[in-house]
């Protein structure tokens, strides 16, 4: 951690890739199959560490980064899966700079908590989506018992994993973590309301717990497994991600609104293999 002020406002990028980076990728990977191999976008990139492995089996690999710094990283980790496999460029979430209809696959890998407009960066994702293309969303889950995005306190931004922030009543959150969102299932499939979309999947995830793992390797090798094993329990409500694997399904060029919905007029989406 180097700048505490720009992980307040933009969030803090993975940097290292260890047992929880490649666990999510396999998760990505089995979720959209054929799709890693056509036009995928990195839709929040950080540093790379995702769309250059992801770059490795694409046909073309290409990466949005609001940070120009970050931007410039993920660039020169994406030149080393190859030349003219794609390029990273520095944007808004909200305004993609691609043509509708131009990907296959698009992650957004702990980014949508970030972003001014959520709603809006959801339409951007769809747009530029294919029919049939699929967005692979992680995203923090308002149940965990952690804010890991750390709270601003006395004026003050405090960096790390905050117990029961997420548990306060909303406005008393917004207080503590302006800075970032966390979202329920049914915040998540407001989101979504309205827009031509299937989900396919959903799910809570716990994380791999490396840095515990790292100083207690026999702890932490059962904490993770405890805790993964809980996913496949009611009690992955309790759990660190949401894990959301959402298809598009309307016709080439059909258009997507934009602006939010009003509050509790959101049709929900249609959903399978709940």
């Amino acid at each position: 951690m180097h700048d505490l002020a720009k992980a307040a406002r933009i969030g803090e990028p993975s940097h290292v890739w260890r047992a929880g980076q490649e666990r999510r990728l396999r998760l990505i990977l089995q979720a959209v199959g054929a799709r890693a191999e056509g036009s995928i976008l990195d839709d929040g990139c950080g540093l790379g560490i995702y769309l250059e492995r992801l770059a490795a089996r694409a046909s073309k690999a290409m990466g949005v980064e609001f940070d120009f710094e970050r931007a410039v990283e993920a660039g020169q980790r994406l030149s080393l899966a190859g030349p003219g496999r794609g390029a990273v460029t520095q944007a808004r979430a909200e305004r993609l700079p691609y043509a509708s209809a131009a990907f296959d696959l698009v992650l957004s890998h702990e980014v949508l908590e970030h972003v001014p407009d959520d709603r809006r960066t959801v339409e951007e994702i769809l747009r530029v989506l294919r029919p049939g293309g699929r967005l692979v969303l992680f995203t923090p889950n308002r149940g965990y018992p952690f804010e890991t995005h750390g709270i601003f306190w006395r004026g003050r931004y405090r960096f790390g994993n905050i117990p029961l922030v997420n548990y306060l009543p909303g406005p008393l959150r917004q207080r503590l973590a302006p800075h970032v969102r966390a979202y329920t299932p049914r915040q998540l499939g407001e989101l979504f309301g309205g827009l031509p979309v299937r989900v396919v999947s959903r799910t809570v995830l716990f994380g791999a717990y490396d840095n515990i793992i790292a100083r207690w390797p026999r702890l932490g090798r059962i904490l993770r497994g405890l805790l993964q094993f809980l996913e496949r329990t009611p009690l992955r409500a309790l759990g660190l991600s949401h894990f959301w694997v959402v298809e598009r399904i309307d016709a080439p060029g059909a258009p997507i609104a934009t602006g939010g919905l009003p509050p509790g007029r959101a049709d929900p989406p249609k959903m399978e293999d709940q």
